[in-house]
C-alpha cells in the first residue's frame, strides 16, 4: 500500500463486492426550501422517503469512501475527518476534484488540465500545487463526487 502523504491522508474503506452489503435507507425528504429564520409546519411538506445511496452513489460497484486528514482542500469545503464519495468510473474533467496517487502518496486536489498539463491544485494557500511532469508516478484513483461534513 501506497505511504500516507502529509498534507491529504485518506484512508480507503474498499469493501469487496461480495462482503458489500445494499442497504436501503429511505428516510423522509421535505420537498420544500427550509428557511434558516422563522420556524414553519414541516409535516405538511413531506413529498417522499429519500434514500441516500440513490442520492450519492451513481454506481455503487465502483463506488467507495475515504476519510480526509489534513487541510489543504479547505477552500473546497473538505475538511479534516470528512468523509468522500468516490467514483473509480468517473474520467477526470477540468476542475473536478480528484483522489490521486503521486509518487506513491495518496493524496485530494482539484484536478487542472491545460495544455496538455495536469495540475493538482489545493484550495488552501498554505500547501503547494502538485505540477505532474514525466518520471512522476502519477495516477488518478477516482473523481470525488460528494463530501460528507459533520456540523459538530
Amino acid at each position: 500500500m501506497p505511504s500516507k502523504s502529509r498534507n491529504d491522508i485518506v484512508a480507503p474503506a474498499r469493501a469487496a463486492k461480495s462482503r458489500a452489503v445494499k442497504t436501503n435507507v429511505h428516510l423522509p425528504f421535505f420537498g420544500c426550501s427550509v428557511s434558516c429564520g422563522f420556524p414553519s409546519p414541516a409535516d405538511d411538506y413531506i413529498e417522499k422517503k429519500l434514500d441516500l445511496n440513490e442520492y450519492l452513489i451513481d454506481k455503487p460497484a465502483a463506488t467507495f469512501f475515504v476519510r480526509v486528514s489534513g487541510d489543504s482542500m479547505i477552500g473546497a469545503g473538505i475538511h479534516p475527518d470528512d468523509l468522500l464519495i468516490v467514483d473509480r468510473s468517473k474520467e477526470p474533467k477540468n476542475k473536478c476534484i480528484v483522489l490521486a496517487i503521486v509518487n506513491g502518496d495518496f493524496t485530494v486536489k482539484r484536478y487542472t488540465s491545460r495544455g496538455g498539463k495536469i495540475i493538482l491544485k489545493a484550495e488552501n494557500p498554505a500547501h503547494a500545487d502538485i505540477a505532474i511532469v514525466d518520471g512522476m508516478q502519477f495516477e488518478v484513483v477516482g473523481v470525488c463526487t460528494n463530501v460528507i461534513h459533520n456540523l459538530k
